[in-house]
């Protein structure tokens, strides 16, 4: 199958699976897994921080930073499309007692300094108060400027407010501006990095802060179930990931582009090229465009999408260039029929 839903769905590569099969583990829970202290060592050297968590998914790690920087009954600013608030159940509230304060996410994914800096509550009792703002780079694949991030770092900063970065695809951000990730992490107190979506791992996140944010999180991480013993197992993809998957990802951005501006031709399709930015392509659907039919042809052709008016197609290393021509294909075949 040609599975265009997500790059969650994509395989270890071989490299991954042979490492995996020998990797030397402990019980990461009493700290013994070497393979497990190996990765978060690596991590937090190579993006800047004083320690770094490994995690069982991206809504962990999100969730472990929001409680460890909040108590309850304090709040958290962050977008109205940003995943730890949209797409995590309600994991801050239900589990963690902290109100998020969601803003609108302005069209190329940032978040208004201005909205944020009124949203910052008074120091009152009747307010929850306001302790931590929380990006997402890349946010619907669209990438948070540089100079924006360093805006936001000292409006923080300035309010007394830590800064968290829900980096999921943090390594498309930086791929697609030709920088590191460590240049990205340096604007934040904590950062969460999944090891699972284009980066090919089978399971895992990281999520990366100073020492005492990450002795609060180990136990979180451990009261939430996700002390996970020979994990080692999982680390050892998570390792290869980060240091034999960043650069690939240019591939899929490559391939992104190639598919949007492919199916921009198309009578039935209308995509912002401007906003195809890495591995993430939204076309409309025009009016006379079926969508649910659509994606049951495209199954029967061995494609996978997600349906929608507005349909998301994400790229991945399991996606190559001629499978986005048969894609092109099925589509082309399916509007004149």
């Amino acid at each position: 199958m040609i599975d265009l839903r997500s790059d969650t769905v994509t395989q270890p590569t071989e490299a991954m699976r042979l490492a995996m099969s020998r990797a030397d583990v402990g019980d990461d829970v009493y700290g013994d897994d070497p393979t497990v202290n190996s990765l978060q060592d690596m991590a937090a050297e190579m993006f800047g921080f004083e320690s770094a968590l490994f995690t069982a998914s991206g809504t962990q790690a999100n969730l472990l930073a929001l409680m460890s920087h909040c108590e309850r009954g304090d709040e958290y600013l962050c977008g109205q499309q940003a995943h730890n608030y949209k797409f995590e159940g309600g994991g801050a509230a239900v589990l963690g007692s902290i109100q998020p304060q969601p803003l609108t996410n302005q069209l190329d994914g940032t978040i208004a300094l201005t909205d944020v800096e009124a949203a910052i509550k008074p120091d009152d009792i009747h307010f929850a108060r306001t302790r931590l703002l929380s990006l997402e780079n890349t946010i619907g694949g669209k990438v948070l400027p540089q100079a924006y991030l360093a805006n936001a770092q000292a409006l923080a900063f300035q309010r007394g407010l830590k800064i968290h970065l829900d980096g999921a695809r943090v390594a498309n951000a930086a791929v697609a501006q030709g920088i590191a990730i460590a240049d990205i992490a340096a604007h934040f107190d904590s950062v969460s990095i999944c090891l699972s979506k284009g980066l090919c791992a089978p399971v895992g996140s990281l999520l990366l802060g100073d020492e005492r944010l990450i002795k609060k999180a180990t136990r979180w991480r451990k009261m939430l179930g996700g002390g996970m013993r020979q994990a080692g197992i999982l680390a050892a993809a998570g390792k290869l990931a980060l240091t034999e998957q960043v650069e690939r990802l240019a591939e899929d951005h490559e391939n992104a582009a190639y598919l949007a501006q492919q199916l921009n031709q198309l009578d039935g399709f209308d995509i912002d090229l401007a906003s195809v930015q890495t591995n993430m392509v939204f076309a409309t659907l025009a009016s006379h465009v079926d969508e649910q039919a659509l994606v049951k042809r495209c199954r029967g052709e061995g494609i996978l999408i997600s349906p929608g008016r507005t349909l998301r197609f994400v790229t991945h290393k399991d996606v190559s260039r001629q499978d986005i021509d048969k894609v092109l294909q099925v589509f082309k075949l399916h509007l004149q029929a």
